[in-house]
């Protein structure tokens, strides 16, 4: 599938970029492409004029996407009709999936912490039935020592 999209020339720190036509399997540093449509320049007031319009409408006929950034600066200059699309990365969420989200995030803490009260409560049951048996287990230590030592003293007489 063809594209037409922005590829970068410029030197450091001083960004220009092409229009080109290229295919959407090359990467964007690869410097392949197939016609250059035309320059754009961030760092001065660019004209429309810089592209050659009539050539990508007529690969637009034909079936070649425009990058997102491309499609947004020909909309924000009026040269094609249509709404800006979101050029920022897609991990970026909707302000309404993260209010979803937060709601969901919430419900699910108030399950983590009922799930940790509940541990704690096990834990401390637990602690207290170990305690018993170490009294119990003294208390049996004990009785059996006074045992020997009754023995013992039986012996002894």
């Amino acid at each position: 599938m063809l594209m037409i999209r922005l590829q970068r020339v410029g030197r450091k720190n001083e960004p220009v970029f092409r229009l080109v036509l290229t295919d959407s399997k090359n990467s964007t540093k690869s410097g392949k492409y197939i016609e250059v449509l035309g320059s754009y320049d961030p760092r001065q007031e660019n004209k429309i004029e810089q592209f050659d319009m009539t050539k990508v409408k007529e690969y637009i006929a034909r079936g070649a996407q425009l990058s997102d950034t491309v499609h947004n600066f020909l909309v924000s200059r009026k040269a094609i009709d249509g709404k800006k699309r979101n050029a920022l990365p897609k991990k970026t969420p909707i302000k309404k999936d993260v209010e979803a989200e937060v709601k969901t995030d919430i419900k699910a803490d108030a399950k983590t912490e009922v799930k940790i009260e509940e541990k704690t409560e096990t834990k401390t049951e637990t602690k207290t039935e170990i305690e018993k048996d170490d009294t119990k287990s003294e208390s049996k230590s004990d009785k059996k020592e006074t045992e020997k030592e009754v023995k013992v003293e039986e012996v002894k007489a």
